[in-house]
């Protein structure tokens, strides 16, 4: 058995959860998910727990078990507190801005980079040198912040470029300090 998929997933106050073959959907204070369910695994609801089992056990049912019963302790967490990743930029002229629901990246291209937010995507732009991408989809937050980190990665060389907040990026030598 699956050590994460057999734990049950305890829904908080102000949240509701509903299985409808082979959707379930769950509705709380931020928003609404929608999320489909594989046919080998079944969901029941009861006493505030959302319980998840499989009802066959080959390998890829095995797989999918933890998988599933994680995919909805997120969205449960989505709609009740939402999900945010941070990312720095660095380097001479690099800034953000944020306008409407397109975000411009100068990223020392010769032209600004613009970026259409997919729906249910908020973005915060701070002192234009720190984005903040939230929702309440957690892998919708990580696409659109793999994204826009896509754009310029961390130069190994100089460090300028768009990161994680708190990201690490080892500098290398360069030529003339390689001897």
């Amino acid at each position: 058995m699956s050590r994460i998929g057999k734990l049950p997933i305890p829904v908080p106050q102000g949240v509701t959860v509903q299985y409808e073959n082979p959707y379930v959907k769950v509705k709380g204070q931020k928003g609404e998910m929608i999320k489909k369910v594989e046919e080998r695994i079944e969901v029941t609801v009861d006493d505030g727990k959302v319980w998840v089992k499989r009802s066959h056990d080959d390998r890829e049912a095995r797989a999918l078990h933890g998988l599933t019963r994680t995919l909805i302790n997120n969205m449960i967490l989505g709609v009740t507190q939402g999900f945010e990743k941070s990312l720095d930029i660095q380097g001479v002229g690099y800034r953000a801005d944020i306008q409407g629901n397109t975000l411009t990246l100068n990223l020392g291209y010769s032209h600004p980079i613009k970026y259409e937010l997919p729906p249910g995507i908020k973005v915060r732009v701070e002192k234009q040198t720190r984005v903040t991408v939230e929702g309440i989809d957690k892998y919708l937050v990580g696409e659109v912040s793999a994204r826009i980190r896509g754009f310029r990665k961390p130069d190994v060389y100089k460090g300028k470029g768009v990161r994680y907040t708190g990201e690490i990026v080892k500098k290398k030598v360069g030529k003339t300090g390689a001897k």
